[in-house]
C-alpha cells in the first residue's frame, strides 16, 4: 500500500463523543493522534490515558503552539466552534467539527469563510452518511437504479433514557438546553443532511411543528424541552418528510427514497439497503411473490453484513472512518472535501427555519 503522509491530529473537547473520534483516528492509516485538550484538564488526561495519547493540555493555544498539528477535531458544544476554528486556522491547522456546526447559518458561513480565507479545509461529522448502507445507497442513486427522487422520508429516533438522553434529562444546565433549538438543534443535522442532497439547489418550503409528549416532572429547563418534531419540505418536484421521535420503539434510524424507477429503504441501525418489491401480475399468485422477494433481499443483506463483520468493517463508527479517510485525503491532495460547503450551509439554513417555527419565542428574545 502507498505510504501516506502522516497527519498529526489533535482533539479539543474531551466529552463523550471525543472517545469515538479518538478510537477512529488511532486506527486510521496515515494519522497520529498527537494530543488532546479540554478546559477541564482532568478530562483531557483521562482521554489521553484511555487511548494512549502522548500529550494532553488544558489550553488549546498551548497545544497548537507546541504540537504543530495538521488537523484539529473540534468536539465541543457549537457555541465556541467559530472562535476555536479561528485559532486553529491561524495556527495552520485544518479542522473537523462535530455537528451542529454553529448556532445559526450565518455563523456557519463565517466559520467556513474563516477556513477558506486561511487556505485550510474543514469538514463536519455527518458520519452516518458515510456508513456502508449510505455508501451503497449513493451508488444505487448514481447508477440511475432509483431514478429521480420524488419523495424522501428521514426518521431519527432518540432515546431519552439512554446514556446521552439521561445526561441531558438529569441536568438543566446541560449545554443542549442552551441551544436555540435545544434537542432538535443537536439532532436535526442527521435528518436534513440526508434530505438536502436529494433536493434541487433552490430554497425549499419548510413547514415544521413540534410538541412535548412526556409529562413534566422537574419544573426546570428539562421540562421545557420539546421532544417530538415533524417537518415537511418541498423544492421543485421533490418533497420530504423528516421526523425526530423520542418515544417510538424500537429507536429507529431510517431513510426511504421514493424514486421514479424504484423505492429504496435504508436502515442505518440494521445496516440494510433494500428495494421494495412490487406485484407484477394481477392475480393471487402475483401477490405471493413480493413478500418472498423481500425475504430474499433481506437475507442477502444479512449475508453482506456477515462479510463486513468478518472483514472488521462492521464497527459502530465505520462511517466516521470512511469520512475521515476521505477528508484526510483531500488535505493531502488539495482536492475538494468530501462534503461540499454549500451543502452544509443549506442544511444549516433549513435548521434555522425549523427553529424559527418551533421555538419562535426564543428567537424573538434574541437567544439566537
Amino acid at each position: 500500500m502507498t505510504d501516506l503522509k502522516k497527519l498529526r491530529v489533535g482533539i479539543v473537547g474531551c466529552g463523550k463523543i471525543a472517545d469515538g473520534h479518538a478510537e477512529v483516528v488511532k486506527h486510521l492509516e496515515g494519522a497520529e493522534l498527537a494530543a488532546v485538550c479540554d478546559r477541564e484538564p482532568l478530562l483531557a488526561e483521562q482521554l489521553a490515558v484511555r487511548f494512549g495519547v502522548p500529550a494532553w493540555y488544558g489550553d488549546m493555544g498551548e497545544m497548537l503552539a507546541r504540537e504543530q498539528l495538521d488537523v484539529v477535531h473540534i468536539t465541543t458544544p457549537p457555541a465556541v466552534h467559530l472562535p476555536l476554528t479561528r485559532q486553529c486556522v491561524e495556527a495552520g491547522a485544518h479542522v473537523f467539527l462535530e455537528k451542529p456546526l454553529a448556532l445559526t447559518a450565518p455563523e456557519a458561513q463565517r466559520l467556513i469563510d474563516t477556513v477558506v480565507s486561511g487556505g485550510r479545509q474543514m469538514s463536519i461529522n455527518y458520519w452516518p452518511n458515510f456508513d456502508p448502507p449510505a455508501m451503497q445507497f449513493k451508488q444505487m442513486l448514481a447508477s440511475g437504479e432509483i431514478g429521480d427522487p420524488v419523495h424522501v422520508e428521514a426518521f431519527i429516533g432518540y432515546d431519552l433514557s439512554g446514556a446521552y438522553g439521561q445526561a441531558l434529562m438529569s441536568d438543566a444546565a446541560h449545554w443542549v438546553h442552551r441551544l436555540p433549538g435545544k434537542l432538535f438543534h443537536n439532532m436535526m443535522d442527521h435528518i436534513f443532511n440526508r434530505i438536502v442532497p436529494l433536493f434541487p439547489d433552490i430554497e425549499p418550503e419548510v413547514h415544521a411543528f413540534a410538541y412535548k409528549r412526556r409529562e413534566a416532572v422537574r419544573n426546570d429547563a428539562t421540562d421545557a424541552m420539546l421532544d417530538e418534531l415533524r417537518v415537511f419540505l418541498r423544492a421543485g418536484g421533490v418533497s420530504a418528510y423528516g421526523s425526530l421521535c423520542s418515544h417510538a420503539r424500537p429507536v429507529a434510524n431510517t431513510l426511504t427514497v421514493y424514486g421514479t424507477k424504484s423505492t429504496v429503504a435504508v436502515d442505518f441501525n440494521n445496516r440494510t439497503v433494500v428495494s421494495t418489491a412490487s406485484q407484477r401480475y394481477p392475480s393471487a399468485l402475483g401477490r405471493l411473490a413480493p413478500p418472498l422477494q423481500m425475504a430474499g433481499r433481506y437475507f442477502s443483506e444479512g449475508r453482506k453484513n456477515i462479510g463486513q463483520f468478518r472483514r472488521s468493517e462492521f464497527h459502530f463508527f465505520a462511517g466516521m472512518s470512511k469520512l475521515l479517510e476521505l477528508f484526510y485525503q483531500s488535505i493531502r491532495t488539495g482536492s475538494a472535501p468530501p462534503i461540499p460547503y454549500a451543502e452544509i450551509i443549506r442544511v444549516c439554513t433549513v435548521m434555522d427555519r425549523v427553529i424559527q417555527q418551533v421555538y419562535p419565542a426564543l428567537v424573538e428574545e434574541g437567544v439566537r
